[in-house]
């Protein structure tokens, strides 16, 4: 089943440097280079004259790039002028629609769930309904992609969904229509709210907007919880990552001083280092930041400096270990782009997390996640051609916090028990020492 997430980068997506073309590589190729390009030509000229059925140039010029530069490594890959442009909505975090997550279901396309505050959410369009017809035309013979296209679009612009609600002994029988408005729809949006005297931040991405969300979050909660604010829960589980600027920034808002992270290339002169400006918007408050195996990338970085400054707790289950840094290169008018991985990060104790990822200091787990098959939650580690990571000190053994027995199976909100969070507050409010969460 193949699965569009308005609101995700996806776990293989990483991080972005910038958006600009590299120079040429150094040295030039010998002979044999030529030589192997004219194998490729002649492989080339076979396909178009004898192939079974006639095939475009493009197709098989996007084919071989996709090949050179997929087999490098797994986040290294190339986007055709579509997949290039759909990337820069992403990154920018906005764009304009009318809000669904959404997945390709039996020919139809299936609400996964609908955006807080959009115009689906807001027309009571809910999860597990059918799509089956955009502005009166049928969805049966469209992909995903051209579906969504076709509900994106200006803002301001009006779109009819023809609605199939299964499931629900209340809903209509029939097959019904709801007209929205488009409007800007927020991915990846920085969400928060007081958990009493403790500050909760959920940070899902790292796009454009991400920074600029956690300083309102400060803000916004600074007020609302007065000057009794008891310190703050940073959420970064389940983020892939996203912009590396905007990760930099996040980690400078909690960070006075001190080296962030640095990215260390292919050649001496490609390593860069990112420092901390004076400040910290949360007024050295105390902070947790929760992690698990789908913090990934950017969000990474968050942590790995944090820690490394001993300016948070790291609290969760070990990170997923993608320390590797992919730039966006374009490729002439109209010819897509690469994403390619063109350096490693390290965090400020000189630490590549590249295949290891981000130990937390006190280990907590959401539910018993032995029980979980590996392959549902993987690791950088067990991508098929990953960048092979660096040794590393061993981290003390530690004990793995798991929910009691008696821990209901929902919160009071209706939502299964979150003890990841649980165990932050009371960590927050003194109840758990740190020194008797884990052992040497």
């Amino acid at each position: 089943m193949k699965r569009y997430a308005f609101v995700a980068l996806g776990m293989l997506a990483g991080f972005v440097i910038a958006i600009g073309v590299l120079p040429p590589a150094r040295g030039a190729g010998d002979g044999n280079t030529y030589r192997q390009l004219g194998l490729f030509s002649d492989a080339f000229e076979a396909v178009r004259a004898k192939y079974v059925r006639p095939v475009q140039d493009s197709e098989l010029i996007n084919a071989a790039i996709e090949g050179m530069v997929s087999s490098l490594d797994p986040h290294s890959s190339y986007m055709d002028a579509k997949a290039f442009a759909d990337m820069q909505i992403q990154t920018k975090g906005e764009f304009g629609g009318v809000g669904i997550e959404v997945t390709m279901e039996n020919g139809l396309v299936k609400v996964i769930t609908p955006i807080d505050d959009t115009p689906a959410s807001r027309a009571g369009i809910k999860a597990g309904d059918y799509i089956a017809a955009i502005d009166g035309v049928s969805v049966q013979g469209l992909s995903l992609d051209q579906a969504i296209d076709k509900m994106r679009g200006q803002v301001g612009g009006k779109i009819t969904l023809t609605i199939l609600r299964t499931g629900d002994k209340t809903a209509p029988k029939k097959p019904f229509d709801v007209t929205l408005t488009r409007a800007i729809v927020a991915v990846d949006k920085v969400s928060w709210h007081p958990v009493g005297d403790v500050g909760y931040i959920r940070m899902p991405g790292f796009n454009e907007n991400t920074a600029s969300g956690l300083e309102a979050a400060v803000r916004d909660l600074k007020k609302k919880i007065g000057p009794g604010i008891k310190g703050y829960v940073l959420d970064l589980r389940n983020n892939p990552g996203g912009l590396l600027d905007q990760a930099v920034q996040v980690s400078d808002d909690l960070l006075a001083s001190g080296e962030i992270v640095s990215t260390r290339g292919r050649h001496p002169e490609d390593t860069d280092r990112y420092d901390a400006h004076p400040g910290d918007i949360t007024d050295g408050k105390p902070v947790i930041v929760m992690v698990n195996a789908g913090t990934a990338s950017a969000s990474e970085i968050v942590a790995g400096a944090l820690q490394d400054h001993h300016r948070a707790t790291i609290l969760g289950m070990t990170s997923f270990g993608k320390g590797s840094v992919q730039t966006i290169i374009p490729l002439g008018e109209g010819g897509g782009a690469l994403r390619l991985t063109t350096a490693r990060y390290y965090t400020p104790s000189g630490h590549s997390i590249q295949a290891q990822g981000i130990t937390p200091d006190i280990m907590v787990a959401f539910g018993n996640e032995d029980d979980i098959p590996k392959i549902a939650r993987p690791s950088e580690a067990d991508l098929p051609g990953h960048l092979a990571g660096e040794p590393v000190k061993p981290h003390p053994n530690q004990v793995i916090n798991r929910p009691p027995a008696t821990a209901p199976k929902n919160g009071t909100d209706g939502k299964p028990y979150d003890y990841q969070l649980v165990y932050a507050l009371d960590v927050l409010h003194g109840k758990v020492p740190t020194k008797t969460a884990t052992s040497n």
